[in-house]
């Protein structure tokens, strides 16, 4: 469909109705648009600020192809938060993640703290998948190299039986082993546990 021009007001509008503090705002990949969507999220953001004078907020974006032009409109648009997933390990790209590239989400993390090094940068895993635990820790090193502030994991659940099944369910102690080691790498916030998503307590993670 379209863009919706009068979205980004209707978002601001809800989350002023419903007395929001902290709003997290993500879309489905619109990889048919030339910005890939991020002008959209460039007006919610603006939007919302003026619809609330001491809201934060934080975005979910995908990767926009790699175009810096669009993750920049984003960035100026200064969110408190920049939240894009690496989703797993890069060796499992292939099967669970084919359209996309490991790099080029390390490249847009790294893009975000070089273009304004006040917004927060925020990635997160789902495991599960069938990745090793070295191979995790990797991921968080990377992610460090590029200055990423919070990190998420959590347990991977196929959505539907169409898509990738879960390869193994990991006991919780194994994400209290990937917590002390995000901790270790200087991570300011880290949620880990089965139950943690993307989003998972977003202004607690924050206040870390």
């Amino acid at each position: 469909m379209p863009v919706d021009e009068t979205e980004p007001k209707r978002v601001a509008e809800a989350a002023k109705k419903l007395g929001l503090k902290y709003v997290v705002v993500t879309s489905v990949t619109r990889d048919d648009l030339p910005d890939g969507g991020a002008d959209q999220f460039a007006k919610t953001i603006c939007d919302l600020r003026s619809a609330i004078s001491d809201l934060r907020v934080e975005v979910l974006i995908p990767d926009f192809n790699g175009s810096k032009d669009a993750l920049f409109s984003v960035i100026e648009a200064n969110p408190d938060v920049i939240n894009h997933n690496v989703e797993t390990v890069p060796r499992l790209y292939p099967s669970v993640r084919p359209q996309a590239d490991f790099q080029t989400s390390l490249s847009l993390l790294r893009n975000v703290k070089e273009k304004n090094e006040n917004i927060c940068t925020k990635s997160g895993l789902m495991v599960g998948l069938g990745e090793n635990f070295e191979e995790v820790v990797e991921v968080l090193k990377d992610l460090r190299s590029v200055n990423c502030d919070i990190v998420t994991i959590g347990q991977y659940l196929p959505p539907s039986q169409r898509h990738v099944p879960v390869v193994e369910y990991l006991k919780p102690e194994i994400f209290g082993k990937y917590e002390e080691t995000a901790k270790s790498l200087g991570f300011r916030g880290i949620a880990s546990g089965p139950f943690v998503r993307s989003s998972y307590q977003a202004e607690a993670v924050l206040n870390i």
